[in-house]
């Protein structure tokens, strides 16, 4: 069984490193957007295709202050919530499996 609680460990190390590579991705766009980009950079292209679809649902639900977008910071709490339910649990399971 030990195999099998290794194989957890590792997918619980993937996830945390896909999980806070995303939140660095999503705090980029952020520092980006406040310095007025080019709409046609590839790097801002490819980091709006990344975090769009976790911001747009959220500007659906969450109505804008003003001119202040808070959604990013409600999607960074979610994916903080997330990284630390999801990885905690997997390396539980993964001492449990040992």
């Amino acid at each position: 069984m030990f195999v099998i609680g290794n194989l957890v460990s590792a997918l619980a190390q993937l996830v945390n490193a896909t999980l806070t590579i995303y939140t660095w991705v999503l705090i980029i766009r952020v520092l980006i957007s406040w310095v007025s980009p080019d709409p046609f950079n590839p790097v801002v292209q490819f980091l709006q295709r990344a975090t769009d679809p976790v911001l747009e649902p959220l500007r659906r639900l969450i109505p804008s202050i003003g001119f202040l977008d808070i959604t990013p910071i409600v999607a960074l709490l979610l994916l903080q919530a997330i990284q630390h339910f999801l990885v905690r649990t997997l390396v539980d399971l993964s001492l449990r499996l040992r």
